[in-house]
């Protein structure tokens, strides 16, 4: 009789046990919300009304429909979303990227220039709105007073853009460097020295050095960070509030809008999907191109 069975069967079940609560809390609050949402979006939805009739993929269609009724708006939201998305990630890839490379130094107070860095993050949204709508107001604003000037941050193209990805990289930059510091100290020491011997100046210990060695980060990071800035919402809420004529207001506003004021919320989730099904494509495109191989 093998009397070692059952504990080999233990033995197979204990990784099960370990990750069954996270199983559970993200079967509860991720797959379950998400199967109820692709429910509802196949249903004229509206919480005010008894009735939810099925309409099946129409919601669908309605947004690829010219002369549906939220086409237009729709689609202005997505590429409002695009343009967030392909002005802001370079900046909150690059910028972290140059802010860990001189926090990987030695020099005094880098504890402290780190901290100085990482704080603006622990904001809330909320709190980051507010103190920005303060200072790029075009009338009153601290920016404009300091500038003696009134450019129109919030409410005239470009500055608006300008005045969302600004407060967006001031925000959030330090998580990124962060990520991007944990990577550079993961990276032997050996290979800076070999390379130095070599002759291997600054920058070509970074192209061969540092930046093969922080490929997954970097995938990491830039998965994370698209997928950050094309769900943003807080900052264009509170700060342009869309404007002008609706060219910041992004997908999720537009969705929110259509779920919550006009209480369609059958279409407000069909866009969602939508939207998600664009972002799954653009991180299996950023897998695909920078995936990490074993060398």
């Amino acid at each position: 009789m093998d009397t070692q069975a059952p504990i080999r069967r233990a033995g197979r079940a204990t990784p099960y046990l370990f990750l069954a609560p996270y199983l559970v809390l993200f079967g509860v609050f991720v797959v379950l919300p998400g199967l109820y949402g692709l429910w509802i979006s196949l249903h004229d939805w509206d919480f005010l009304l008894p009735r939810k009739p099925w309409v099946g993929l129409r919601n669908y269609q309605n947004l690829f429909s010219p002369e549906s009724r939220d086409f237009g708006d729709f689609w202005q939201s997505m590429k409002a979303t695009g343009l967030f998305t392909l002005f802001s990630v370079p900046f909150l890839v690059v910028v972290p990227l140059l802010v860990a490379l001189l926090l990987d130094r030695e020099f005094p107070g880098r504890t402290f220039f780190r901290a100085v860095f990482f704080a603006p993050y622990v904001l809330g949204v909320a709190v980051v709105g507010v103190l920005w709508r303060f200072l790029l107001d075009p009338n009153i604003g601290l920016i404009n007073n300091m500038l003696s000037a009134s450019f129109p941050w919030t409410t005239d193209l470009p500055w608006a853009w300008v005045s969302l990805v600004g407060m967006t990289v001031w925000w959030t930059l330090g998580f990124n460097a962060i990520i991007f510091l944990a990577g550079l100290q993961d990276i032997s020491r050996e290979l800076y020295d070999a390379a130095k011997v070599d002759g291997a100046n600054r920058w070509q210990l970074f192209l061969h050095v540092t930046l093969p060695g922080l490929k997954p980060v970097l995938l990491l990071v830039l998965t994370m960070t698209i997928l950050g800035s094309a769900n943003m919402f807080g900052q264009s809420y509170l700060v342009t509030r869309g404007a002008p004529a609706n060219e910041t207001r992004t997908a999720i506003m537009f969705i929110a809008d259509t779920g919550l004021r006009t209480f369609r919320m059958g279409n407000a989730a069909a866009m969602s999907y939508v939207l998600a099904l664009a972002l799954l494509v653009v991180s299996a495109f950023n897998f695909r191109l920078l995936r990490h191989e074993d060398t």
